[in-house]
């Protein structure tokens, strides 16, 4: 009796020597599916946990592997979760604003609903997938999968997914020591080969994309995809007006704002001396003269090596910039113009950062009240008194 099949997967594929011990094949991470195996062209780094670009490719994978019916109507039963899925990518993920992230949380998915129906898309099979690791944002993911799934009239009930509830909101922020130990650590940073220090400054890209952050609060995407010319499909920066374009041309506005901004003195000298140095030529960030999709992996190095503790990602930027902000007492009206969020956003997560928060209600509880009246209250007393004297017609001397 043949072993079933485990479905598509994974594999961290060792590297091949030849005879003198030459590297003629570096291990990478290759999709495994039955008989067939494909390479990613990722490099294995850590063979317990694929990186994001590999669950990625992955998720690519399984999408183009089957092509998902769209009969109409059918029963929950009928329908396997896969599909749901791979229609919601083909048709919603490239509109999205980060599709990477969403065929990534889309592979996460496939592991655990893959081969499940929407029949069984209940309340303790979504427990049972949080308990196993995965995430409310992976469950919200489905959920719009599963309604894209029933808008286009491809079944007929409604399905629930249940969701866990909100975790806390995140407080990290830097101090002004802990960004300078970024940014320093990324710009003094030596490429390491074959255990050697060489002369490759091979991050102060990703020390240019964190002042970046830090100056503007805007998110890692857009600052990834800035240019310094109006291009479809990338906001720009405008060297001459000083003003950021974050959100590009045509694009639709969503949740995640990208309001223009204007760049601080400081900020905008550095990227005039950046243009004119030849450090970046025709986008913000750039990587050996070419744009770069993102800095997650250099970015988690580098926060290593500034010893750091894990919970600083890229987003931890834009909380540590409105923090600065309402430190130094912007109020939030501005704060939500400059930031791209809104003032109830500031006010929740934000406003007890300024030094005039609550500060009249704190002056006002610990005094104490007036045990005198002043010269002003006696003599209002006095003349009220004189007044009520007359109306009852006794002598007021």
């Amino acid at each position: 009796m043949s072993r079933p099949s485990k479905g598509a997967r994974l594999w961290p594929q060792s590297a091949r020597f030849d005879n003198a011990g030459i590297l003629l094949e570096r291990a990478v991470w290759v999709i495994r599916d039955g008989s067939t195996k494909r390479s990613t062209g990722v490099v294995v780094e850590d063979d317990r946990k694929a990186p994001p670009e590999a669950e990625q490719a992955l998720a690519r994978y399984l999408a183009e592997k089957h092509e998902p019916p769209r009969e109409g109507h059918r029963p929950l039963a009928a329908v396997p979760v896969a599909d749901v899925i791979n229609i919601y990518l083909r048709d919603c993920a490239e509109r999205q604003a980060r599709p990477r992230e969403v065929a990534q949380r889309a592979a996460a998915l496939m592991k655990f609903w893959g081969a499940k129906s929407l029949a069984q898309v209940t309340g303790e099979t979504c427990r049972a997938y949080v308990a196993k690791g995965g995430t409310r944002r992976q469950l919200e993911d489905l959920r719009s999968a599963i309604e894209h799934h029933l808008r286009e009239g491809l079944h007929r009930e409604i399905v629930r997914v249940v969701l866990p509830e909100k975790g806390a909101a995140r407080e990290r922020w830097l101090t002004r020591s802990e960004a300078a130990r970024l940014i320093w650590s990324a710009y003094r940073y030596r490429e390491i080969q074959k255990g050697h220090a060489t002369g490759r400054r091979s991050r102060r890209h990703v020390a240019r994309f964190i002042l970046v952050a830090l100056y503007t609060g805007t998110r890692a995407g857009a600052i990834c995809a800035a240019s310094f010319e109006p291009s479809e499909g990338r906001g720009w920066v405008n060297l001459e007006t000083g003003v950021f374009y974050r959100r590009p041309e045509g694009e639709r506005e969503t949740n995640k704002r990208k309001a223009p901004v204007r760049l601080p003195d400081r900020l905008l000298a550095h990227l005039r001396r950046w243009k004119r140095m030849r450090a970046c030529v025709h986008h913000v960030v750039e990587w050996n003269g070419a744009p770069v999709r993102d800095v997650d992996k250099a970015f988690r190095n580098t926060v290593a090596d500034a010893r750091l503790s894990a919970d600083v990602t890229p987003h931890v930027l834009k909380h540590t910039a409105i923090t600065w902000g309402m430190q130094n007492g912007m109020t939030k009206e501005d704060a939500a113009g400059f930031f791209a969020t809104t003032v109830e956003t500031i006010e929740r997560h934000y406003w007890h950062h300024h030094p005039d928060y609550q500060r009249e209600a704190a002056r006002k509880v610990g005094g104490r009240p007036r045990q005198k009246p002043d010269r002003n209250d006696r003599k209002n007393g006095e003349q009220s008194q004189t007044n009520v004297l007359k109306m009852a017609g006794r002598p007021t001397g």
